[in-house]
């Protein structure tokens, strides 16, 4: 037995040296076979000095390879490019400051719910009322709780809201109140393009009304404004308010009272004669809770205007800078001209002018059959005739690119082309309502043949 176990022992230990001897010859074997492999790679490699091709390249003496320069404000971009691309953003900045305003501004109080008043809301009530009647006006300020909200919110100095209406208003009322005296209307009315537009005149809101006054595009029509490719005269604060007036006139013809014009210029006169008739009244604060939600808070919202306009000095508001020169004149075009070859040659930098100029959508004055006004800082005007013919000379170099059809029309497109995208619950007719279009157009600037096929998330371009 002892012999036994000793053989096993033998035996084990035999194989654990073969083992090792055999993982020894491996890692020898090894060894051997990386150093072959190196010796192979040292022999390939090239002194330095013979590095050189055997047939040498003639080297350009004087010679400097610049790389592309790309700016990083512009992104490599064209000036066109960068002109529709800020032109957009402008175009969305103000969408975004008209909805916010016009919700905290217009909609917030018409649906506040009443609460105890405390003797300060009380002693203030009876002063906003006192100044409210102070102003003997021929439309009717009443003074209640949502008027009071309206107000609340005007004099609010937080926001700076007011203080940017006030300096607005030195270069655009001076013009709304003269030809409000003109036509023998009330001088309060002055108000209004402050709910529609914060005196903006490049103010857009979804729907596509457009400008100090708001017009929709057939309304802005109907009452002569000229509205295309190159001209949208509802920006233009002279010939949008001439046309506000003749409109507000026919409103106070149908209804006989201003409340009720008013209200019907926000949500026209169909909708008003429907409320007198489902009311049976025969003011705004009659038929008001059968208007739209819009329209109750218009009514409130322009007394609450026409209340901070006239005592902005007791809530300690001041105006603020105007973008512009108050002083100014306007000279008639009769050659079609760029503002850019006005810009460029007296002493008004473009943005300047397309401040004063908002009707020109493209910087062009389109005067081939027609005259069309220019606005200029009075300092200028002289400037400008003397300068005249420098000024026409450059048309071919600022119009050669906006003249070509191609060129206007991708203009055109790129700043007129929005999109949407659908939110769960809209129909095509609610979309067409909010932009100001029609259902058939909707369907075939979208490729669309079924309207009732739509799914939340798709997004559809709408062109204005």
């Amino acid at each position: 037995m002892r012999k036994l176990l000793t053989l096993l022992l033998l035996a084990a230990l035999t194989t654990q040296t073969v083992s090792a001897a055999d993982g020894l010859f491996d890692r020898k074997k090894n060894r051997k076979r990386n150093k072959r492999r190196t010796e192979q790679v040292e022999a390939v490699k090239v002194p330095a000095d013979e590095k050189k091709p055997l047939v040498e390249e003639p080297i350009q003496q004087d010679t400097i390879v610049e790389k592309p320069v790309i700016n990083d404000l512009t992104l490599n971009l064209s000036p066109a490019q960068v002109d529709s691309l800020i032109a957009q953003w402008h175009e969305l900045r103000q969408e975004i400051q008209y909805d916010d305003y016009f919700r905290h501004y217009i909609l917030s109080d018409s649906v506040q719910i009443i609460g105890k008043d405390s003797i300060a809301d009380r002693q203030r009530d009876t002063l906003y009322a006192k100044r409210l009647r102070n102003l003997v006006s021929t439309i009717p300020l009443a003074y209640n709780y949502i008027v009071r909200g309206h107000i609340n919110r005007y004099v609010d100095t937080a926001p700076g809201t007011m203080s940017r209406i006030l300096g607005l208003s030195q270069l655009y009322f001076p013009l709304i109140e003269n030809a409000l005296m003109a036509a023998d209307m009330p001088i309060e009315l002055r108000a209004l393009p402050i709910i529609e537009s914060a005196l903006q005149v490049n103010a857009v809101s979804r729907a596509g009304a457009v400008g100090l006054w708001q017009f929709m595009p057939s309304t802005g029509k109907s009452y002569g404004l000229e509205i295309n490719t190159l001209v949208d005269e509802r920006r233009d604060p002279i010939r949008s308010t001439e046309a506000a007036i003749r409109f507000l006139k026919d409103l106070y013809r149908i209804f006989g009272d201003w409340t009720l014009a008013i209200a019907a210029y926000n949500c026209g006169p169909g909708n008003v004669n429907k409320a007198i008739a489902r009311s049976g009244g025969k003011s705004f604060w009659q038929i008001y809770d059968y208007l739209p939600r819009e329209t109750r808070g218009y009514v409130p919202a322009f007394i609450a205007a026409t209340y901070a306009f006239n005592y902005h000095r007791e809530h300690n508001i001041e105006m603020t800078k105007t973008p512009v020169p108050l002083a100014l004149d306007t000279i008639h075009v009769n050659r079609i001209t760029h503002l850019e070859q006005i810009s460029s040659t007296i002493d008004v930098d473009i943005e300047t002018l397309r401040l004063l100029n908002p009707q020109y959508r493209m910087d062009i004055i389109p005067a081939s059959t027609k005259p069309y006004t220019l606005v200029l800082p009075q300092r200028n005007v002289n400037q400008y005739i003397e300068r005249e013919q420098e000024i026409m000379a450059k048309d071919s170099t600022y119009l050669k690119e906006y003249l070509n059809p191609v060129n206007l029309d991708k203009k055109r497109l790129e700043k007129r082309t929005t999109y949407h995208r659908i939110k769960r619950g809209e129909t095509l007719g609610g979309i067409a309502r909010r932009y100001g279009v029609t259902v058939n157009q909707l369907m075939r600037w979208n490729g669309i043949r079924n309207a009732g096929r739509i799914r939340e998330g798709q997004r559809i371009r709408i062109e204005k």
